[in-house]
């Protein structure tokens, strides 16, 4: 089995990444308790987001980069990234990473078509939201997608940084996001992107009104089967 790297920024999401794999794992390998190796590096979360709220991807990517050196270091043979923001560096600094990576929007594009649906409602922060890390994979797929309202954009982010990242899951937010959800919905939705990987945390399947895709286990289910 490969050695999975774990290239995390928020304790929440990387921490659900990181518990799929290790519980998971034994669906993929058919023994009890197994999963394969993992090591996980993160610098402080406040480094990233410092760099985040300068629009400086460079330097995210160079985090993201020196990371990676450290995961291989320790022996890992490629890297995943359970956050779904900070894929707006992918491209900068994946050609320059001693391991390969696995790509958290690519995998949830690949399930969509898997799944057939069409037109994918986006949430996650607000840089995720107005990027083009989603679209450009969705619509290589041929599916198109959609993002909640401005103010709903906001507001979202807001719960996100102020709420998911550190570990507070109430339950107004969640039915926000169920109104949110709801709306997207009936613009013709026929599924949503949990695009945070603390999102997953406050909505599971059955609190939606779209099926969900949780980005964070659809990563590291990708993730053990390179793996095996």
């Amino acid at each position: 089995m490969k050695h999975i790297g774990i290239v995390a920024c928020s304790a929440e999401g990387a921490a659900l990444c990181y518990r799929t794999i290790c519980i998971e794992g034994e669906k993929f390998i058919g023994t009890k308790y197994a999963h394969p190796e993992v090591t996980m590096h993160t610098f402080p979360f406040h480094e990233y987001m410092a760099y985040i709220e300068a629009g400086d991807w460079q330097r995210v990517a160079d985090l993201m980069l020196a990371s990676a050196e450290k995961l291989a270091a320790a022996g890992a043979e490629f890297a995943i990234c359970p956050d779904n923001t900070i894929h707006q560096a992918f491209d900068l600094m994946v050609d320059k990473s001693p391991i390969p990576w696995l790509h958290i929007a690519e995998e949830i594009a690949a399930e969509a078509k898997r799944k057939g649906y069409q037109r994918l409602g986006i949430l996650g922060t607000r840089y995720l939201m107005e990027s083009p890390v989603y679209p450009e994979k969705l619509e290589a797929r041929g599916i198109t997608w959609a993002i909640p309202e401005p103010a709903d954009r906001e507001r979202i982010n807001a719960i996100i940084f102020d709420e998911l990242v550190y570990g507070r899951f109430l339950p107004e937010s969640r039915a926000y996001f169920q109104q949110v959800i709801e709306s997207l919905k009936r613009e013709g939705c026929d599924a949503v992107v949990l695009g945070c990987t603390e999102i997953p945390l406050l909505i599971a399947e059955e609190d939606s009104p779209l099926p969900t895709l949780d980005s964070t286990r659809i990563l590291a289910r990708a993730a053990l089967r390179r793996a095996v």
